[in-house]
């Protein structure tokens, strides 16, 4: 039997063009603008779980005193891969994912006050849920494994993020998202499930692997870091002073402005330029 057109197209085993991927990013938008706060909330409380998952797995790598440099990095980010991998698959909102609701703004099918809404319970959520997980790991004696390398990788990476400077910061942020967003524009244009997977992998191992700067991540990093801290781990870390509550909202505030700049204009908006500017609803 003939399929129709409508059929064929639902059965296309291709991704999304670019064009249409934009379409679809202006379509979500419009969902996650209109979502009810409770349902937006508890599923950025997801979101941060699952990228506390991914950063909880990055940290595993991180305890192994053995590995060489570059092999730990890109090894720790491809394990880092799972957090966006059970975002776009299980269904979750990511704040920093969400810097592509500017294509709904761009076209008027969104209100900067509902994009704006929608960003700060995100935020909110996100960070709930990274702080609980953080919690939750520190509390599993975790950080005890291999002889106590794993708590002083813990504190370790939180000092890292702690102590550079605004525009560094910045710019690993803006960085970060950049590759984020295109990861998360790339499960747009996905058919099926493995697609999603696949297209998460490259891009986060990459930002991971640079030590660019992910905001939601950071909420676990950080707080992971300074509870291991006050454990006993890391006293020989170069600078573990460092890591205290003023530091670690210093570096939440930066990075989470370089961020929405990474995400909502070096993707969202030169997306939104090139595909959409101008055009007309039919």
């Amino acid at each position: 039997m003939a399929l129709d057109a409508a059929e064929v197209k639902v059965l296309k085993p291709d991704v999304l063009a670019p064009a249409e991927i934009e379409a679809k990013a202006e379509v979500l938008a419009v969902g996650k603008a209109g979502m009810n706060a409770l349902t937006m909330f508890v599923l950025a409380i997801a979101a941060g779980l699952f990228i506390g998952c991914g950063a909880t797995l990055f940290t595993l790598v991180q305890g192994d005193t053995d590995l060489p440099f570059a092999v730990k990095r890109v090894m720790g980010g491809s394990c880092f891969s799972v957090g966006l991998m059970l975002v776009v698959v299980c269904g979750s909102e990511l704040f920093t994912g969400n810097c592509l609701m500017v294509c709904g703004l761009g076209s008027k099918k969104i209100r900067l006050s509902g994009m704006l809404r929608n960003w700060v319970v995100v935020w909110i959520g996100n960070f709930v849920g990274s702080l609980f997980l953080a919690v939750v790991v520190c509390g599993s004696a975790m950080a005890a494994m291999n002889n106590g390398a794993v708590g002083d990788a813990m504190v370790a990476t939180a000092v890292s993020k702690v102590t550079p400077d605004a525009l560094t910061l910045f710019c690993k942020a803006i960085m970060c998202n950049f590759l984020v967003c295109l990861a998360v524009w790339m499960t747009f244009g996905a058919r099926t499930l493995v697609d999603k997977i696949v297209a998460c992998v490259m891009p986060i191992t990459a930002f991971v692997a640079c030590g660019f700067e992910h905001s939601v991540a950071n909420m676990f990093f950080l707080f992971e870091g300074w509870l291991a801290k006050l454990m006993g781990y890391g006293a020989g870390v170069a600078n573990v002073g460092s890591l205290d509550l003023g530091p670690i909202f210093y570096n939440l505030g930066i990075v989470t402005l370089g961020n929405i700049v990474g995400g909502s204009i070096l993707v969202g908006l030169l997306y939104w330029i090139a595909f959409a500017r101008g055009k007309k609803d039919d």
